[in-house]
């Protein structure tokens, strides 16, 4: 199901998404018609809408549009909303400032997902603070991963720190117990920020090695929850922690809100 502006979407108004690419989103579970962290996804919206197209958005409006689109879908599912302007041009984009408003829902996996196996890749996303659509080079690295054997890939900057994944803030747990997030340029995750606020914690570089002997690592999204990491790269991890277990328990404690 996708409606532009709540109305069903024609190939024609995509086609400028498709070819020129430039947009922003944010993805939202829905679980029992509520949505964690929901103000925090508008938050997102409306940031992101200033940075790329130096316009405002009215979230009251793009709530309305999410509730028409949740009309009747009863299970588990996620809807994102991508801000575009389909008169975006590749030649003149600072023409475009117009932004019109993109909802697609699908369904949701079982939360959490198995345990992920992670490749480090030399990688840093355009932008990072900001979530754009421009996805070739996180799905290019995604892919190199997969085929190496692994599930996603992990990125790690040119000065050799963790960042983040394709699609997810990565944290850990040190031999101490305690959460770390990496202290890097990467994409202020609405999960990682409800987390952060109900879990103590510590923000810190994090090199590929110390990655590798911390006592757990996790990936987060709204999608997935809390994920344990299997392994990055030949490395081993415990997918079973306490720490993990109460990271689990925080975010689902965490009250939805309907759109």
């Amino acid at each position: 199901m996708a409606t532009l502006n709540g109305k069903p979407v024609s190939p024609d108004e995509l086609l400028t998404l498709a070819l020129v690419n430039v947009g922003h989103f944010t993805s939202m579970r829905v679980d029992d018609g509520s949505i964690r962290g929901l103000p925090l996804h508008m938050e997102r919206l409306t940031k992101d809408c200033k940075a790329v197209w130096g316009a405002d958005l009215d979230t009251e409006r793009v709530r309305d549009f999410v509730r028409q689109a949740l009309d009747g879908p009863t299970q588990p599912c996620v809807v994102r909303v991508t801000i575009y302007d389909p008169k975006v041009d590749m030649g003149h984009p600072a023409d475009a400032g117009e932004p019109h408003v993109l909802v697609t829902v699908r369904g949701a996996g079982a939360m959490p997902p198995a345990p992920l196996r992670a490749r480090s890749m030399l990688y840093e996303r355009d932008l990072p603070e900001v979530k754009h659509v421009g996805l070739f080079g996180v799905l290019h690295t995604r892919r190199s991963a997969q085929l190496a054997g692994f599930d996603d890939a992990l990125f790690i900057g040119r000065e050799g720190l963790v960042s983040e994944g394709g699609t997810w803030n990565v944290g850990f747990v040190d031999q101490n117990g305690t959460v770390v997030w990496p202290q890097a340029p990467v994409l202020p995750g609405v999960t990682m920020a409800l987390l952060q606020q109900r879990a103590e914690h510590r923000i810190a570089t994090v090199t590929l090695e110390q990655a590798k002997g911390m006592a757990a690592a996790f990936a987060t999204n709204t999608s997935i929850g809390v994920r344990a990491l299997a392994a990055i790269d030949d490395t081993e991890l415990p997918t079973e922690h306490p720490v993990l277990d109460r990271l689990r328990e925080t975010y689902l404690s965490v009250p939805g809100e309907r759109p």
